[in-house]
C-alpha cells in the first residue's frame, strides 16, 4: 500500500518538557487511521507537526511526500484540516464560508461557484445558504466544516476531535461521511476520545506521554490486551504509565 504519512523519531520538545517523544509510524492511501491519547498525551502537537503548522525539534516527517521541515507550505496545499472548533467563522453566511475557504483553497471563482452550488444540494443546506453558520445546529456546523475542509480535493485529511460535543447519532452520521470519503480513496487522520469510534478505524495508534505505546488494527489490539473493548485497551495502556 502506498504510503502518504511517514514518521521517524519525529519529536517536539519545549525546553525540558518532551509533548511528542520520538514516535515513528506510517498511514497508507485510503486508511482511516485513529490517533487516540488522552489530553496531553501529544497528538494534538504531533497533528500540528505533520499538518506544517509547527516545526519538529527533531526526527523527520513528510506528508504527501513532502518533508514537513523543509517544505511546510506545500504540505498545507495538500491536505484538509477539520478541528475541534469546526474551523467555521460563525459571523459568515454558509454561502460565505464556502467561497471564503474556496479562495484560501486557490479555487478559481468558477470553480467556487460550481462547488458552492453542488455543496449546497448535497448538504441539503440550500435553503439555509444565507443564514449565519452561528444560527446552524451543531451537527450540521460540523458536517459543513468537514466538507469545506473537502472542498480543493485533498488526498489527505487530517481531523481533529471532529465529534466533540454532538450527540451519539450525529456522531455516526459523522462517521458514515468519513467512510464515504475513505472510499474514495482520500486518506483520514482521526483524534478522538471516543473509544467506541476506535473502532470504525482501520488501524489505531494510542499515545501516553508523548510516545506511541500501541498501534495495530483495533481487532489485533484488544486480541493483544485481552480486552472486550478499545475503552479497556486505553484504560490499560493509561494505567501502565
Amino acid at each position: 500500500m502506498k504510503t502518504v504519512i511517514s514518521t521517524d523519531r519525529l519529536t517536539k520538545t519545549y525546553g525540558a518538557f518532551k509533548a511528542v517523544d520520538a514516535i515513528t509510524f506510517e498511514v497508507h492511501e485510503g486508511e482511516i487511521f485513529g490517533f487516540l491519547g488522552a489530553n496531553g498525551a501529544g497528538k494534538t502537537t504531533a497533528l500540528k507537526m505533520l499538518t506544517g503548522l509547527i516545526l519538529p525539534t527533531s526526527g523527520h516527517a513528510s506528508v504527501a511526500g513532502y518533508d514537513v521541515r523543509k517544505k511546510p507550505e506545500e504540505v498545507k496545499r495538500r491536505i484538509g484540516y477539520m478541528s475541534q472548533k469546526f474551523s467555521l467563522y460563525e459571523d459568515l453566511s454558509v454561502r460565505e464560508n464556502i467561497r471564503l475557504f474556496g479562495g484560501i483553497y486557490g479555487l478559481k471563482m468558477s470553480e467556487i461557484r460550481a462547488k458552492t452550488a453542488a455543496l449546497l444540494e448535497k448538504l441539503q443546506l440550500v435553503e439555509e445558504a444565507d443564514k449565519l453558520v452561528g444560527s446552524l445546529p451543531l451537527g450540521w456546523k460540523q458536517k459543513l466544516s468537514f466538507s469545506v475542509a473537502l472542498l480543493h480535493e485533498p488526498r489527505i485529511v487530517f481531523l481533529d476531535e471532529p465529534t466533540s460535543g454532538v450527540d451519539p447519532l450525529t456522531r455516526r452520521q459523522f462517521w458514515e461521511l468519513i467512510y464515504e470519503t475513505a472510499a474514495a480513496g482520500v486518506t483520514l487522520m482521526v483524534t478522538t476520545h471516543y473509544m467506541d469510534e476506535a473502532e470504525y478505524c482501520n488501524r489505531v495508534s494510542i499515545m501516553v506521554d508523548g510516545r506511541i505505546e500501541a498501534l495495530d488494527t483495533p481487532r489485533a489490539m484488544k486480541t493483544a490486551f485481552g480486552a472486550e473493548d478499545m475503552d479497556e485497551v486505553f484504560r490499560k495502556l493509561a494505567r501502565g504509565s
